[in-house]
């Protein structure tokens, strides 16, 4: 059955809508296509060099984004930091309220905000309006306790915000952070991720911009405004969210400064499977696990089994990922009317084209170092549109013991490829589960829970799931890392609030050069 885009989803409609919730904020190129401008200075500026933004979803051009160069980006942290010295003095009550105020118009535009992220990020109807209903829902519950978090005295940072955040969760993320940084005193830098969700992002900072809170929204390479966003003498603190290699040029930046940083970097979050037989349970975790592509930072891409239950594992495992769903997230059929409900679908396509033949490449080359090949999906028969491209999507694959030179063998792959190891002891198990020097959340399957319970203590995660997965979290729950998989304060619930406030002590949870110090998880 031919398919067609939902009525009403079409990118000419979506633009439209955002151009009208935020005109302030869009102008034009000379090639006549809509450029986003920049929240500089205390103003949307038309100011920087127009590049094309394309959309994984099919690969055409969304919008073009103006990228700043390093002496624009300076001059909107200095401005930054001027709007921080008179933030830091409003009064809290006031705060609230302006908070408040954004929180009320983002979630007027809510559909509008999760339709951008479909089309900019390629996430399904329903996660993207997850996305957007936890960064709305979460700063609410940070508006009802802020006063309480702020009781003992605490203060905003001596100087602005920097966010530099990944393009997976725009909303949940990274505009979370931002209005409770506010909420909490402090001006906010976000730079746009340069993969996806300029578009969503300036529309909700143009909300927030109205409310009269101090947002600063820059565009532009990661490369050329890195020293200023990081190194300038005015920010306050650094909050980063993205791989390895990036979030090591942050936190060597960083060196030679005593700045508050929250440096959140990837992990091979894995499940470990011992003496376990609740396969149903488990095939469920299986499946909402494939959210995505597994492009988050607490997806798990590893399963480390005992021998004995391999057979068993398989059993279960195999049709779930056969049961996974993927294709384009707005396509629908002839029978689809208006209001019906868009395409129930696990993931869309990967960030990129890009990223996605780098993936396939990584198992190609798994699969030619001795990788077992226990599935490999196709694109065939997922729902795409007649003449679409699509290069960006990538189909389930599971690898069965990657060799250990593999790229697949230490690292997470940030795409729907889980892949499977074998052990015969508990300290293999641990090994193998901690092959990636540190991550943000880990799980063990186990029947007997104080078994599990004794092995996830020599687990280096920062949270341990026994029969769950853990995530993120919500409201009160902390986030963090181990080892390599995050440097500096950690967040969430009141941890949030004193990594970007100063006070009493100051003895942060964390990862920091001369001490390790963790929450209850």
């Amino acid at each position: 059955m031919a398919l067609r885009l939902a009525e009403g989803t079409a990118w000419s409609d979506t633009l439209a809508r955002a151009v009208a919730a935020a005109p302030e904020a869009f102008g034009s190129s000379a090639d006549g296509r809509a450029t986003l401008h920049n929240l500089i200075e205390g103003d949307w500026r038309a100011v920087g060099t127009p590049t094309p933004v394309r959309t994984p979803v099919d690969n055409t051009v969304l919008v073009n984004l103006a990228r700043l160069d390093a002496d624009t980006a300076r001059a909107a942290v200095a401005h930054s930091a001027a709007a921080h010295r008179d933030w830091a003095q409003t009064p809290l009550a006031e705060r609230k309220a302006r908070v408040t105020d954004a929180l009320d118009a983002l979630t007027a535009q809510r559909d509008l905000l999760a339709l951008l992220l479909v089309w900019e990020i390629g996430k399904p109807w329903r996660l993207a309006c997850a996305d957007v209903d936890r960064a709305l829902d979460g700063v609410r519950w940070y508006v009802e306790e802020i006063d309480r978090m702020l009781a003992d005295g605490r203060e905003p940072l001596p100087g602005p915000v920097s966010n530099i955040a990944s393009w997976n969760y725009p909303m949940s993320v990274l505009v979370h952070a931002e209005l409770v940084q506010l909420l909490a005193g402090n001006a906010v830098i976000a730079k746009t991720p340069s993969q996806g969700g300029a578009v969503c992002l300036t529309v909700a900072h143009a909300q927030m911009h109205r409310a009269g809170l101090p947002a600063t929204l820059v565009s532009g390479s990661g490369e050329e405004l890195s020293e200023v966003l990081v190194r300038a003498p005015e920010i306050g603190a650094v909050a980063f969210v993205g791989g390895r290699s990036n979030g090591g040029k942050v936190a060597a930046a960083l060196l030679d400064s005593d700045k508050r940083h929250f440096i959140e970097q990837e992990g091979l979050n894995a499940w470990g499977i011992w003496n376990f037989s609740q396969w149903d349970m488990l095939a469920a975790h299986v499946k909402k696990g494939f959210e995505y592509g597994k492009q988050r930072c607490t997806a798990y891409p590893r399963f480390v089994v005992q021998r004995d239950l391999v057979d068993e594992f398989l059993d279960m495992y195999l049709p779930v990922v056969r049961s996974v769903q993927f294709g384009h997230p707005l396509a629908v059929g002839d029978d689809w009317a208006a209001g019906d409900p868009l395409p129930e679908l696990d993931f869309g396509p990967l960030i990129s084209a890009a990223k996605a033949e780098e993936l396939r490449r990584k198992v190609h080359e798994a699969v030619r170092g001795g990788a077992v090949p226990l599935h490999r999906g196709k694109l065939d028969g997922a729902p795409f549109l007649d003449g679409q491209d699509t290069s960006a999507y990538v189909a389930p694959a599971v690898l069965l013991a990657p060799p250990g030179h593999s790229r697949l063998m230490h690292a997470e792959p940030f795409g729907p490829v889980d892949t499977i190891v074998v052990v015969d002891t508990t300290d293999e198990l641990l090994a193998a589960m901690n092959a990636s020097n540190g991550a943000l959340v880990a799980s063990l399957a186990c029947d007997d829970e104080e078994l599990a319970g004794k092995l996830a203590v020599d687990l280096q995660a920062f949270k341990v799931g026994i029969n769950k997965p853990r995530s993120r979290g919500d409201r009160d729950e902390p986030f963090g890392g181990r080892g390599a998989s995050w440097k500096g304060a950690f967040v969430g619930g009141d941890l949030l609030v004193q990594a970007v406030t100063q006070g009493g002590d100051d003895r942060l949870y964390g990862n920091f050069p001369d001490y390790s110090s963790y929450p209850a998880t």
